[in-house]
């Protein structure tokens, strides 16, 4: 492979890295702590479908 091609590939490739969008993938597909999984803040596993079931109950 020529040297000039090799250095821009690196380039693009930095560039691509950096970007906005490869930030917001890199935090989504890190994992989160297992416990925060199984014990959410605020105590349902589905929020919306919590608040769901506690208005049927009424």
């Amino acid at each position: 492979m020529p040297i000039g091609l090799a250095v821009l590939l690196v380039g693009i490739a930095a560039r691509q890295a950096a970007s906005p969008t490869a930030r917001i993938q890199t935090r989504l597909s890190m994992p989160l702590p297992r416990a925060a999984l199984l014990a959410p803040a605020h105590g349902a596993f589905h929020l919306g479908a919590a608040a769901a079931l506690r208005r049927w109950q009424e």
